[in-house]
């Protein structure tokens, strides 16, 4: 009861915050973030959202994502939905919404007066003012990544997300399984595991099909009854260019492919076909000529490509080694800012449907490890800016376990220099891991989503669970290490750290007329100023 008290606490302090149920146009979660369409951006307070004691940080892309952390994000985003529908009924509760208003009042000016403090003395800046440049340099690169093609890579992901919970449950059977396997234990129960772990991997395809159809605006169902088709035991019967299709060739690509073409044949029926037949005739062309497409050209074309992704993931990592590994856990970070990381979910579900693990994610989720070195190593370096230090306390746990936005954007971005430094310490611990690889040593994960130390539970390879979890551990110190030595020596220039290493003393107490001093006015690193840089 007290942890879903302390849920609904949250979502009820968020509500106000993002303008109220009114300015609620939808609500969806991911791994880590509350992922909320809003109708108007300026009622949100974007400072008061930071100071929420759960609340992490804020991001905002297509949708306006409040970063909560795994686990908790999962459990407040029912209570908000409750909340905005209490919110939307024809007589809501005065209380309830004084109450609110309320909380929004007491919250709001603690932000304004730690930014008006913060502008008061030039001399330093603190996490607050940090995370402002954060949020302008996110501004700035939402405008620059509203392209059609970043935006359709955003959709693509959009069909892929809310798949990651069962991968991830999914995943973490399989392991256990394998380690049953593996000692002889439990040997009654791990024929019913394995079907747990695979039942959902072997009709993916039909959810993909689903997911896709409903984000490019047609009938889910029926894009996930063409999808089916991909994974109908009776296509082993059938032949195309020559060879017989095998059930499932063509994957989540085939899949996807096969949805996005029933939903422009159903919006074509729409069009043209009468409305008196449209019930009848529209959902059955779609199925009938996307299925045929599908059967006759989607599977084999799709089949080639995901064989050509696996094919060449082996390669790279057999071959580049290190260097392929350097390069991956290197760039992610700016592929991130760029937002062509995308394009990259249906890489690793492919890896993962194919061989069971994906060997790319371990060496990206490095990027997450350089950050926390190179955070770490601000700290060190600013001794005396107690507000940015703060920040970076309040961060690191996330960060640890692979939420990496309030450290990026509240501390390294806004930086600048530390922020390439993180990449730096990603190359390393990426090159770390892709070196074992070469040597024959496979690291994956039989799941998307988590990184850090969360990734630990969905570890896969192919030389044994102890020697995988001993090379990715590895990587991290790698990623911590060289994150932190190449920020701590080559992070700071010498004005970067006059302007930053600057701490922030209380105003002395002014003398009032009667010739008393006057009550000292709170600094902005003290309890009531808490900077909302996290």
């Amino acid at each position: 009861m007290a942890t879903e008290d302390k849920n609904r606490a949250t979502a009820a302090a968020i509500l106000p915050l993002v303008g109220g149920a009114a300015n609620v146009s939808s609500i969806a979660h991911c791994m880590t973030r509350l992922r909320l369409g809003l109708h108007d951006r300026s009622l949100v307070d974007d400072e008061a959202l930071k100071a929420v004691p759960a609340v992490m940080g804020v991001v905002e892309d297509d949708t306006y994502q409040i970063v909560l952390g795994p686990g908790t994000v999962a459990r407040v985003t029912p209570e908000f939905e409750q909340l905005v529908e209490e919110g939307r009924a024809p007589a809501p509760e005065p209380a309830a919404a004084t109450a609110a208003t309320a909380a929004a009042a007491e919250t709001t000016p603690t932000a304004s007066a730690s930014t008006s403090d913060a502008d008061a003395t030039p001399a330093s800046v603190s996490a607050a003012e940090l995370a402002a440049q954060g949020a302008a340099i996110k501004a700035a690169r939402k405008a620059k990544n509203a392209t059609p093609f970043k935006l359709f890579l955003r959709r693509i992901a959009n069909i892929f997300v809310p798949l990651i919970p069962a991968l991830i449950g999914c995943g973490i059977i399989a392991g256990l399984n394998g380690l049953l396997v593996n000692l002889g234990w439990l040997t009654s129960v791990t024929p019913a595991l394995a079907a747990m772990a695979s039942g959902f991997m072997a009709l993916i395809a039909v959810f993909v099909g689903f997911n896709t159809a409903k984000e490019f605006g047609g009938t889910p169902i029926l894009g996930g009854a063409v999808a089916a088709i991909i994974v109908f035991p009776g296509v082993a019967n059938i032949e195309a260019f020559g060879q017989k299709l095998s059930p499932g060739q063509g994957g989540v690509l085939g899949a996807l492919g096969a949805a996005v073409l029933a939903v422009y044949v159903e919006k074509w029926c729409r069009r043209r076909v009468p409305e008196a037949l449209d019930v009848l005739v529209t959902p059955t062309l779609t199925v009938l000529v996307s299925g045929l497409v599908t059967i006759f050209g989607l599977m084999y074309v799709a089949g080639e490509v995901s064989t050509a992704i696996g094919t060449f993931a082996d390669w790279l990592l057999s071959n580049g080694g290190a260097g392929a590994g350097f390069v991956l856990g290197g760039l992610f970070l700016p592929l991130v800012m760029l937002g062509l990381h995308q394009a990259l979910i249906p890489i690793h579900t492919t890896l993962i449907e194919q061989q069971g693990y994906t060997v790319l994610l371990p060496i990206l989720a490095m990027a997450g490890a350089g950050q926390v070195g190179a955070a770490a190593a601000v700290y060190f370096r600013l001794p005396r800016n107690e507000s940015i230090r703060r920040t970076i306390r309040s961060a690191l746990p996330a960060g640890l376990l692979g939420v990496g936005e309030p450290l990026i954007y509240g501390v390294s971005l806004p930086l600048g220099r530390p922020f390439v430094t993180a990449c730096v310490g990603g190359a390393f611990g990426g090159g770390f891991i892709g070196l074992f690889n070469q040597l024959g040593d496979k690291v994956g994960s039989t799941a998307i989503g988590p990184s850090g130390w969360a990734l630990f539970p969905l570890l896969d390879g192919n030389h044994g669970l102890s020697t995988t979890i001993a090379i990715y551990a590895g990587g991290l110190l790698v990623g911590y290490l060289a994150g932190f030595l190449a920020t701590y020596f080559f992070g700071f220039s010498k004005d970067l750290l006059a302007e930053f290493n600057v701490s922030r003393e209380p105003a002395a107490p002014a003398v009032t007329a009667t010739g008393g001093p006057t009550a000292p006015t709170a600094g902005p690193d003290s309890p009531a100023r808490e900077p909302a840089g996290v």
